[in-house]
């Protein structure tokens, strides 16, 4: 939200306080408090009706400092809050009187907040010397607009050709300075600034990120007010936020998502092809076993088959009872797709339309969110007289569990959890939340509801998601896919945004409807999108009012999904690692390219391409004559695909056809690569090869695969031209293929290979 009109002028009827002097500073056992007034302090007559600003430094674990800016201290908590793991750090506080200095500091870790007490409002913060961004003379105000809402108000510095990333997943350009930026869930699609994912959070080059610890809309403007600053508010009478130390854009995701949550384990049949019935096109079990069939025939490997919204009768979403016209013996027929060796997948959402048996159940029980009055909340929109399930209420959470567990029992294995978006602000929570804290956390409650009930019912790392909304903290609850997009080129372009957006926003796993969502794409989209998410952490075929099984496009599609499934399914060894990476470290499997090169400039603002995980780049081709252009760094990249190498820092002009993309391997790697390419639920370790491209004299590395028997870890060393790889809980035979010479298969403990000149 912009206040200002200008350099020096307040937009009309806005008013604003703004730390001046600070009066004084008090250390506790952990916390730094400053109280500024807001005009300067000459004399006591100057304290009288002079308002004050408190403003708390705080530290919920090593390397993050938070800052609390608060006017009016007497209101309630209502709720919710973001669940943050803290941690006790290391912190360290001095004063004036301690140390001596007119600069008061808060140290946690690398990363120290100092206050000057003299003089005008700063707060720098630093670490390794350097200052990474500053609160300054005009940056904290607390506003008051013309209609007498009351808002406070946080500038931070930037830095020349400092980029800005994050805020949830957007589908605009990658990085955000210029844009102003509203988090506030919306049902909006993928073509506009709504976004179905908002978080909190953003990421800059120079080594830190700002996590605003607000549930509520935060407005963002991102070097719009003020372009040397990214600013941020909300409305009331407080404001948290942390700022979140690096050095490295890993360093920040790390410390992030180690405070907000990291990814859960997804199993491994998840990373296999998924397939759709699609939403409202026509099916039964005679549709879907055709569907299942075709992609046996045509040596399509199948992990899992979805049933989207009329697997239920409509009108009555959701009610979670298989339309028994359609589908007449549900668990017979899902008995039969489980024998194929299929896992299954159905769409649910926490609405509950008024024809639905569950309304009246749930009305009676009290688990549907309530107006002032008493009475159920309700609209048209979606569902006819539609009601919305209660998360807040623990009873309300175990009877949606219930009826779930239902469906898990028939032999479903996961659920797309599909809206959660559009909550309104003038209803009354069982629990008392504050509405405009719940309209965003709202996706949390439901996302957490279902994955928890996944993950007692089928084990840790059994559990996983097909999530359309989220916010800050939502990524422990994957998967998490891009929403309805458009068939067109340009409407895949914007999707890779939006996931690239929202790695960057501490999200591990990403997924979007391969060939797009609306209308129907042609050929050339279809064929193009393919690869593109079949080289996605995972992958769906999904559509809206038309089929997206290959054969409905042509022969050559069905080669090309052939193709490139099989080869993501032969990566599994590699994909499984930076799944463990994304669960253990909060790193996302796919990366922008500023994750892995944050010194290459000229990586910094490159949207049109990722690396999946830290080895391989994938550049998605967006036109139908398969022209695209490719951001190499530096170093000899190989391609995965035909060998050629091509060297960088430098942009490559290709040409790609249909069964073709640019997927380059990076130098120095190990890329494990597996022995089957026909399902992703094997042990990885077990017949693996080991690809080496481009190791230096001296390389050392340790590779971990997952295997069947827990993991497998190849230590890799060159020597001159001898490469030694000493193999620690292999469970069989492994091979080693440096890139351009002989394959060396191994049955146990180690190999020597000579590489050639």
């Amino acid at each position: 939200m912009k206040f200002t009109d200008g350099y020096w002028q307040l937009l009309p009827g806005v008013t604003e306080l703004r730390p001046r002097h600070v009066d004084d500073v008090v250390a506790g056992e952990d916390t730094l408090t400053v109280y500024a007034s807001t005009a300067p302090i000459v004399t006591r007559g100057d304290t009288l009706n002079r308002p004050l600003v408190t403003v708390t430094l705080h530290s919920p674990m090593d390397g993050v400092v938070g800052v609390t800016i608060e006017h009016f201290q007497g209101g309630l908590d209502r709720g919710p809050r973001f669940a943050l793991n803290r941690s006790v750090g290391d912190v360290k506080i001095t004063t004036p009187q301690l140390n001596g200095a007119p600069v008061a500091t808060l140290r946690s870790g690398p990363l120290e907040a100092r206050v000057a007490t003299e003089g005008d409002w700063s707060v720098e913060f630093v670490a390794d010397g350097r200052v990474l961004t500053s609160s300054v003379a005009r940056s904290v105000g607390v506003m008051t607009d013309a209609a007498g809402r009351h808002f406070v108000r946080e500038q931070l510095t930037l830095g020349v050709g400092e980029h800005v990333y994050g805020l949830g997943e957007r589908f605009g350009a990658l990085v955000k300075n210029g844009q102003t930026v509203d988090i506030w869930n919306a049902d909006g699609g993928t073509a506009s600034d709504q976004a179905y994912k908002n978080v909190p959070f953003y990421l800059s080059d120079t080594g830190y990120g700002v996590f605003v610890d607000q549930p509520e809309r935060v407005s963002f403007e991102i070097g719009t007010e003020v372009v040397s600053r990214a600013q941020f508010s909300v409305e009331g009478q407080s404001l948290t936020y942390y700022v979140v130390a690096g050095p490295t854009p890993k360093d920040v995701l790390r410390r992030y998502t180690a405070l907000t949550g990291r990814p859960a384990r997804v199993p491994d049949w998840s990373y296999g092809l998924w397939l759709s019935t699609s939403f409202t096109t026509s099916y039964d079990e005679a549709t879907v076993t055709h569907f299942v069939d075709g992609m046996a025939e045509r040596d399509l490997p199948l992990s899992v088959f979805h049933f989207d919204c009329f697997w239920m009768r409509q009108f009555h979403w959701s009610d979670f009872v298989w339309d028994p016209a359609t589908f007449p013996d549900p668990e017979g027929m899902l008995r039969r797709l489980k024998e194929r060796g299929l896992r299954i997948c159905v769409w649910i959402n926490p609405y509950i339309a008024q024809r639905s048996a569950l309304f009246a159940e749930g009305k009676e029980l009290g688990h549907l969110v309530r107006n002032a009055d008493g009475s159920v909340w309700q609209w048209n929109l979606w569902q006819a007289g539609m009601a919305l399930v209660d998360f807040t209420s623990p009873d309300a959470v175990a009877w949606y569990q219930g009826k779930l567990r239902t469906l898990l029992d028939q032999g479903v294995d996961c659920f797309k959890t599909d809206f959660g978006e559009r909550i309104p602000t003038d209803v009354v929570w069982h629990d008392g939340s504050d509405p405009q804290r719940m309209h965003n956390y709202y996706a949390h409650l439901y996302n957490r509801c279902v994955f928890e009930l996944l993950e007692a019912e089928r084990g840790p790392g059994e559990a996983v998601l097909f999530a359309r909304s989220a916010t800050a903290g939502g990524q422990q609850y994957p998967v998490h896919w891009g929403g309805d997009c458009e068939s067109t080129f340009v409407s895949m372009a914007e999707s890779l945004r939006g996931g690239l957006s929202l790695a960057l926003s501490g999200f591990g796993f990403w997924s979007h409807d391969i060939g797009g969502f609306e209308g129907v794409p042609d050929a050339a989209v279809f064929k193009r999108w393919v690869p593109f998410g079949l080289l996605s952490s995972h992958s769906r075929l999904h559509g809206s009012d038309s089929y997206r099984v290959p054969w409905a496009f042509d022969e050559e599609a069905v080669e090309v999904t052939r193709r490139f499934t099989r080869l993501k399914l032969s990566l599994m060894p590699y994909l499984a690692q930076a799944g463990r990476v994304a669960h253990e470290e909060g790193l996302p499997v796919m990366r922008p390219m500023v994750l892995e090169f944050p010194h290459d400039r000229g990586a910094a603002t490159v949207d049109t391409q990722y690396m999946l995980g830290e080895s391989l780049l994938v550049a998605p081709v967006f036109s139908a004559d398969g022209d695209v252009d490719v951001y190499v760094p530096e170093g000899t990249w190989t391609s995965l695909l035909t060998g050629e190498q091509v060297t960088g820092p430098r942009w490559v002009h290709e040409r790609h056809g249909v069964d073709s993309v640019p997927l380059y391997v990076r130098p120095g790697t190990v890329l494990p690569v597996g022995a089957h390419d026909d399902r992703p639920d094997r042990d990885h370790a077990d017949g693996v090869t080991l690809r080496l491209f481009g190791l230096a004299d001296g390389h050392v590395s340790t590779l971990r695969v997952p295997s069947g028997q827990g993991e497998a870890t190849f230590e890799v060393r060159r020597v001159g031209a001898t490469v030694r790889v000493r193999a620690v809980g292999a469970p069989g035979a492994w091979a080693v293929h440096p890139w351009g010479g002989d394959r060396v298969d191994v049955a146990a403990g180690t190999a020597e290979v000579e590489l050639r000149a």
